[in-house]
């Protein structure tokens, strides 16, 4: 390892897995961290004022100069008191070594408005998700003027990282093909030019206590666990019509339903939520991450029935915690987890719930959904924050 280096991070929306993510970073990294941040409200708005926000921020800080006048906030205080940088940020700005931010800021304009000292670093960017691809929740078109948003930030950075190559790879082929489209002035090497400079850097997790292979009482039903958004890409159609079969069959088992439900929630959760009120210990967003946690090592197995997922770190975070996942053979979710064919299912109602029926089977004879544990250890060993901070503090060193 060479020297500490100093970075800049830029977080516009700080939350959830951004804010886990440069968390996770920052307290496992050998690297000096200055972070400023926004808190995680309306991120559209957010994507459209961080670039100004931020600049005008920094040479406040540090040149002590006032910035623009500009129109008082009109969102709540709490909302718009939430720009944080850190207090020990009076150092002259060449001392920074690099800058770092996430894919909800415009980069390209940022680096138009912002200090010529903070302007010239090397500059990386993590897509956590893209808006050329990212499912739309609303029933029109989409606003493509984030998702080019998206592209000029690819190309005005020196380092493009992805938290999976099925994201790298479906962005990057959703570029080309939208450019192809274009009436003119194309950008037909927008694709490849921001290839050549990306990599794959999956996010860590916290490694949990008792993170070894969990035994159980066998004669306690086996519990189910839901951890993806209430959406529609995430089919929860399916994962319920699986839960029906299963109690049709007569199997006995329990259910804890997580994940985060916004303005549109598919009708089947309501459904779902009077047809299995017997078998439901959990039901919503938990509140805390104790409680989060407390779910998870509280059920068998993780089922994710997702038609889009950029990463799957619910269904990580599941494993982390003991459970066993059952998803599709699709997505990112081979690289994340192996291609271990028993993680798999066929993406039917009847096939996930045959699987479950042989991970019924596997719990009541051993304790475990687990066939051994030498799966699930090769998983957390390549997830641990410690070897991937190790990795991402070597190809900062390299911007």
């Amino acid at each position: 390892m060479s020297r500490s280096l100093r970075i800049l991070a830029l977080n516009p929306h700080h939350g959830g897995s951004h804010r886990a993510f440069l968390g996770g970073w920052i307290e496992h990294s050998q690297h000096h961290f200055d972070v400023l941040t926004l808190p995680p409200y309306k991120w559209k708005w957010r994507m459209r004022h961080a670039p100004v926000t931020f600049s005008r921020e920094l040479r406040e800080r540090l040149f002590n100069r006032k910035p623009e006048a500009c129109a008082s906030p009109r969102t709540p205080q709490a909302h718009a008191s939430g720009l944080r940088l850190n207090e020990d940020v009076g150092v002259a700005p060449c001392e920074w070594d690099v800058l770092f931010c996430t894919d909800m800021l415009n980069l390209a304009e940022f680096l138009g408005l912002c200090p010529p000292a903070v302007r010239d670093l090397p500059r990386i960017v993590y897509f956590h998700e893209n808006q050329l691809t990212y499912p739309n929740r609303e029933d029109r078109e989409r606003d493509l003027h984030f998702a080019f948003s998206n592209i000029t930030t690819g190309l005005a950075a020196d380092q493009v990282w992805f938290n999976s190559a099925f994201h790298r790879d479906e962005f990057l082929t959703a570029v080309d093909e939208w450019m192809r489209r274009m009436p003119d002035y194309q950008l037909l090497d927008a694709a490849d030019a921001i290839r050549g400079k990306s990599s794959v850097q999956p996010p860590g997790l916290p490694l949990l206590p008792g993170e070894g292979l969990r035994l159980r009482d066998p004669s306690i039903p086996i519990r189910i666990v839901w951890v993806s958004r209430w959406e529609h890409d995430k089919d929860p159609d399916t994962f319920f019509a699986a839960l029906r079969e299963l109690k049709d069959r007569g199997e006995h088992f329990r259910l804890n339903v997580l994940g985060e439900s916004f303005g549109d929630v598919p009708a089947v959760f309501e459904d779902a939520r009077l047809e299995f009120a017997q078998q439901i210990d959990h039901w919503g967003y938990a509140t805390s991450r104790e409680e989060y946690q407390a779910v998870l090592a509280n059920s068998d197995v993780v089922v994710s029935t997702a038609k889009h997922e950029f990463f799957g770190i619910g269904v990580l975070e599941a494993v982390t915690s003991g459970c066993f996942p059952l998803v599709p053979r699709a997505l990112a979710y081979p690289e994340v987890l192996g291609d271990h064919s028993d993680f798999f299912h066929d993406g039917t109602a009847t096939g996930i719930a045959d699987r479950l029926c042989e991970l019924f089977q596997r719990l009541s004879q051993t304790g475990t959904c687990w066939s051994n544990d030498e799966a699930r250890s090769r998983i957390m060993e390549r997830h641990r924050w410690s070897s991937r901070a190790e990795a991402m503090d070597r190809e900062v060193e390299l911007a």
